[in-house]
């Protein structure tokens, strides 16, 4: 059985911000986009689905007790016959068919929160494995529940408890996205325009003017995540400056003498 705890670089007895922020950072080291390894990259997210989830983590801890059970499309089917054992059954009101109901756990990323809209999950039963398509509400937050009636197999509810992976590069407040962008310290010195791409890879564009400070962040008014209700955030930019490998001698002359001045 492969120890999350290893995989993460964490103790058995790490706290869930010690466990978010080890993820942060391998994710971000082990990004495929970033030249990453794919297979190491997807190991440390099942790690962190796994000890960032309580029930999960239990059963990684003991695993005499029960196996693991997955959710949603990619990672095999869920199986209602063991959540109903910790669940049970709930029925309608007296004098109304009765109707089934189960809980899940269902991991998103933060790109799906940007997007919302449909998303097919394989649901497992004795009879099968099961499509069933789900809406998935605009800007959602982790941890919000979402009942859909009648959509499971053989009519029954499903009550999904969405989380959300962090992402190795965004964080999120409300409804505004955050990122640190790093620049040549030469445009922080002269000014001018650089770019960005948003969640869903959009490309924006960036005025910097002349004498800007490490650190500074700029706003990219309603650029963030967007509401069912019309309403948008921002996109937050914190800029970081990038001193460059190679300086001439002659620059660096002219840079003493006018500190000396």
């Amino acid at each position: 059985m492969i120890n999350y705890y290893q995989t993460l670089g964490i103790d058995r007895d790490a706290t869930p911000d010690q466990v978010k922020r080890a993820y942060r950072k391998l994710a971000s080291q082990h990004h495929p986009d970033k030249g990453g390894d794919k297979n190491k990259f997807q190991e440390i997210e099942q790690a962190y689905r796994t000890l960032s989830d309580p029930q999960k983590r239990a059963q990684h801890d003991n695993p005499g007790f029960g196996g693991q059970h997955g959710g949603f499309a990619g990672q095999g089917p869920f199986d209602f016959e063991s959540i109903f054992n910790i669940f049970g059954t709930r029925f309608q009101h007296p004098g109304q068919q009765r109707r089934q109901q189960a809980r899940m756990n269902l991991w998103i990323t933060l790109r799906d929160v940007a997007t919302g809209g449909r998303k097919t999950i394989s649901v497992g039963t004795p009879q099968g494995t099961h499509a069933v398509e789900i809406e998935i509400p605009a800007a959602i937050n982790d941890g919000d529940s979402v009942h859909y009636s009648g959509i499971g197999p053989g009519g029954m509810d499903l009550v999904i408890s969405f989380r959300i992976h962090p992402d190795p590069q965004w964080a999120r407040q409300d409804l505004n996205l955050s990122i640190e962008l790093t620049v040549s310290i030469w445009d922080l010195i002269t000014g001018g325009e650089t770019t960005l791409r948003d969640l869903l890879g959009n490309t924006l564009s960036l005025t910097v003017p002349p004498k800007t400070q490490p650190g500074t962040v700029f706003r990219l008014r309603g650029r963030g995540l967007s509401s069912r209700n019309g309403s948008a955030g921002d996109i937050l930019v914190k800029l970081q400056a990038r001193i460059p490998d190679a300086i001439s001698p002659e620059l660096l002359d002219l840079i003493q003498q006018n500190q000396a001045q």
